[in-house]
């Protein structure tokens, strides 16, 4: 069977890349361990064509096109072209993308395609309070339209998205991402490191890293030691060329300015180290489809505090493996770090709760399992 993934996040060394490159990457590796045949198809992150191996993984890389104002269309060419030269060479039996990758794809008889529903355009503009933009939203009905099966990784992104686009017809199951648990592994808690909050992600407003910051006065009153230590790349406040970064120094209380640190963007190996040493993660998103860094925290055993928004209840049994609070609510967030870090015996315990319930409900065995037998399904349809 092979299995064609169409996109340009797919991990590339020296090159940031996000939580849905990562789970491809873990998907990718493990479909080919079980016999499937998996390429990937995307553009480059630099300007020419690329072939790699990734432990079995065919890669395809290739140079954008530069073309003013008519990019996106020869891209979409390049994409459409080398599917097609692949079909011809390895027959592919389903193409897999996410919410807006069908849109200019030309379809194949014979091969399935496969939407993998992460969040997309109409589901994230909402819970950000946004406009919708038309080209966006024209894409992202375009691609719903040509997909034969949609699956998503959790139930709110499948429920929540179902409020803008009609795809009933088409709706499948819920597979969470798996976690990577040869990454991750159970923490020893002997290098935690006294009063230290650990956060890791994109630094940008829906990932509540704002209200963390704000929340920290609250928390340092409880916690004397409590301080701060931040990994993640920069972004831009929407609508502008302004550094978010830049924005949220200046949004820091001055009485817990020298607790608060920031380490940039990090290398992915790195993370498990910084997750080892915290005592409680905080990850307060103000909305998530079904996030890997959630799950990479619970796989480790560490104490976590998430947003019980969106897919939170569905990634954290409040009070059994981690807390939830409204990140919305700067008390509500400072409440539930200050009890992590005062109650050290139930944070452990909930830590190890943690650990079991990834390995029953997102360990990559049992994930890959469900994805196995939802190809296979789909190509019966065939």
């Amino acid at each position: 069977m092979h299995i064609v993934f169409l996109t340009s996040e797919y991990p590339k060394e020296g090159f940031p890349h996000g939580g849905v490159g990562t789970f491809i990457r873990v998907l990718a590796r493990g479909l080919v361990k079980q016999g499937f045949l998996v390429s990937i198809i995307g553009l480059n992150y630099i300007e020419k064509d690329e072939v790699e191996n990734d432990n079995g993984v065919q890669i395809y890389r290739f140079k954008r096109s530069s073309i003013p104002k008519m990019g996106w269309y020869f891209s979409n060419k390049i994409i459409n072209d080398a599917i097609k030269r692949l079909h011809q060479n390895q027959p592919i039996d389903v193409v897999e993308a996410t919410e807006l990758g069908l849109a200019f794809i030309k379809k194949i008889k014979g091969i399935k395609y496969l939407i993998r529903m992460n969040g997309g355009h109409h589901f994230f503009a909402e819970s950000e309070n946004r406009d919708v933009e038309t080209w966006k939203a024209y894409q992202e009905k375009r691609s719903f339209q040509k997909a034969d099966h949609i699956i998503g990784v959790s139930k709110y992104v499948l429920n929540h998205t179902a409020k803008f686009l009609d795809f009933e017809s088409k709706r499948g199951e819920v597979i969470f991402n798996p976690a990577n648990l040869d990454m991750f592994y159970k923490a020893d808690l002997s290098k935690e490191i006294k009063g230290r909050i650990f956060f890791a992600g994109s630094i940008c407003e829906k990932k509540g890293i704002r209200q963390l910051v704000k929340a920290m006065p609250q928390i340092k009153q409880a916690i004397p030691e409590a301080h701060l230590v931040i990994a993640g790349r920069d972004t831009k406040i929407r609508g502008t060329q302004d550094s978010y970064l830049a924005y949220l120094k200046t949004e820091i209380p001055d009485e817990v300015k020298k607790d608060i640190h920031f380490l940039g963007p990090i290398e992915n190996t790195q993370i498990p180290k910084e997750i080892e040493k915290a005592e409680v993660c905080a990850y307060p998103s103000h909305m998530e489809a079904m996030p890997l860094a959630w799950i990479e925290v619970l796989s480790m055993g560490k104490a976590f505090v998430a947003s019980n928004l969106g897919p939170g209840p569905e990634a954290v049994k409040h009070g059994e493996t981690g807390l939830l609070c409204n990140p919305l609510a700067i008390g509500d967030l400072a409440k539930q770090v200050i009890y992590m870090l005062q109650n050290r015996k139930e944070a452990h315990q909930m830590g190890q709760n943690a650990i079991q319930d990834v390995k029953k409900r997102f360990s990559l065995e049992v994930l890959m399992k469900q994805n196995v037998e939802m190809y296979k399904n789909l190509i019966k349809t065939k």
